[in-house]
């Protein structure tokens, strides 16, 4: 059983990336960083995940800048970050160069814990990125994404646990992307990866199915050291369980969090104010207990996107029947764990399927590149039927995906050479070259320029 508990806090990140479509402005988190400085959290997540392409693609900011001046607003904190092991920050794999060049200047412009994680459970996507966190001597969270499937088990978790242990990770971290976890599941697994791996453990959740509190509490039993959760007004529904919730159900008992109830409730009093300003991101699926999410498996970041993008579409009727759709198409691919990027593959696919009315009529790039393997070996065969359908007559690979990628860094340096202005603008150009591109441009004023003169 666990002592003390730690509390990692999402609201700088996940929180609003599964409330508010990953809107939150740096603006409105540096007035309060002092105050989240001064809590004693292990630590802030404040990058990663969809955060870096949210940033430049609908904020016209840059992810690099908002990391230094929070770093600057609070230096006390560990900084943690989600890094999506070869994919890095985006959705599809990246030459080992451009991955080992992100995370060394991730780290220098001040993460201090990198959360590795791969969406099919393959090693072989995590080896690289790993390997050039424990070079920046910053600490590594091996990670476990799990989900639920024949193929699932107890004993797999564990076999991976202890593979990611083995390749250097000083955290194991069991994420649950979808608020699938029960609590006796909890228990169980983490009961289990503890006896057999003298490493702290982290636990990621969320409240999507309303799961999430009992499944911590059970977890905490089992010995979990370390777990997610947001401040209250960007707490429950598809984000983590409230900071304050645990803080005052563990108080006075041997896993007391020793975090002040006071504090935090003015840090409280003013997210409540920042969450009004995003009002028009928001949607009633997202701030609700769903356990449909047993059966779509569908993780909080992605539902609040995926309600946005069949808005855009005028489709938002289609919801429920692409979320009947998806388990259907994970079934075909293997059972991926559904995270970035494979809740993407499988969500774009089950909305074609619903919106063409005929199963695999279309198939997207990104669902033929998965068949094809080029996003690592699937945690079961993909059906011989999608696999004829997809690939026709061609076989998928059997390698590493990233050893079929030549480098790619010092091309995009060229490439980027007349609009990069730093290392880390030629990293971001080299991980999404086009949204960085219209970015620097509009940064640099060359954007508005450039339209005036074809008006």
């Amino acid at each position: 059983m666990a002592g003390k508990i730690q509390i990692m806090e999402t609201v700088l990140r996940d929180a609003h990336q599964c409330l508010v479509a990953t809107r939150m402005r740096t603006e409105d988190m540096l007035p309060i960083a002092a105050r989240l400085d001064d809590i004693g959290y292990w630590s802030l997540e404040t990058w990663g995940g969809a955060t870096f392409d949210a940033t430049l693609r609908y904020l016209k900011e840059s992810p690099w800048e908002r990391l230094r001046k929070l770093r600057a607003a609070m230096p006390k904190t560990r900084f943690q970050m989600l890094l999506r092991g070869q994919n890095v920050v985006g959705y599809h794999n990246y030459p080992d160069d451009i991955v080992q060049a992100f995370v060394s200047r991730a780290a220098a412009n001040g993460i201090d814990v990198f959360r590795i994680f791969d969406a099919m459970n393959d090693i072989r996507n995590m080896k690289t990125a790993i390997e050039a966190a424990l070079k920046t001597g910053k600490l590594v969270e091996g990670t476990v994404c799990y989900t639920v499937s024949p193929v699932h088990s107890v004993d797999y978790f564990l076999r991976l646990a202890e593979k990611l242990a083995d390749m250097g990770s000083q955290i194991i971290c069991l994420k649950d992307m979808g608020g699938m976890l029960a609590p006796y599941a909890a228990y169980e697994i983490i009961k289990k990866i503890k006896s057999r791996i003298s490493l702290p453990l982290h636990l990621h959740s969320h409240c999507t199915a309303g799961l999430a509190p009992m499944s911590y509490m059970m977890a905490i039993e089992a010995g979990a050291d370390i777990i997610d959760t947001a401040i209250a007004p960007f707490s429950q529904g598809t984000s983590q369980p409230a900071t304050e919730q645990f803080v005052a159900a563990l108080k006075d008992t041997p896993h007391d969090t020793g975090l002040d109830l006071d504090k935090l409730s003015k840090i409280a009093e003013y997210f409540h104010g920042v969450r009004r300003n995003y009002a028009e991101f928001e949607s009633p699926v997202n701030n609700q207990i769903k356990t449909d999410v047993l059966t779509s498996q569908i993780p909080g970041g992605m539902l609040s996107n995926l309600v946005a993008q069949l808005r855009q579409q005028k489709a938002e009727d289609k919801l429920e029947a692409v979320l009947a759709e998806m388990p259907h198409v994970r079934k075909d691919l293997g059972y991926p764990p559904l995270v970035t990027p494979t809740s993407q593959i499988v969500g774009s696919q089950a909305a074609l399927n619903v919106m063409t009315g005929k199963r695999y009529s279309i198939v997207a790039t990104e669902t033929r590149n998965y068949v094809m393997g080029l996003y690592g070996e699937p945690p079961a065969p993909v059906s011989e039927e999608v696999k004829k359908k997809v690939l026709g007559k061609k076989e998928p690979i059997t390698c590493r995906p990233a050893d079929l990628l030549k480098p790619g860094l010092e091309q995009a340096r060229r490439d980027a050479a007349s609009f990069a202005s730093s290392e880390e603008d030629v990293i971001t150009y080299a991980l999404f070259p086009e949204i960085a591109k219209d970015y620097f441009l509009w940064r640099d004023g060359r954007g508005e320029r450039q339209q005036a003169a074809r008006m």
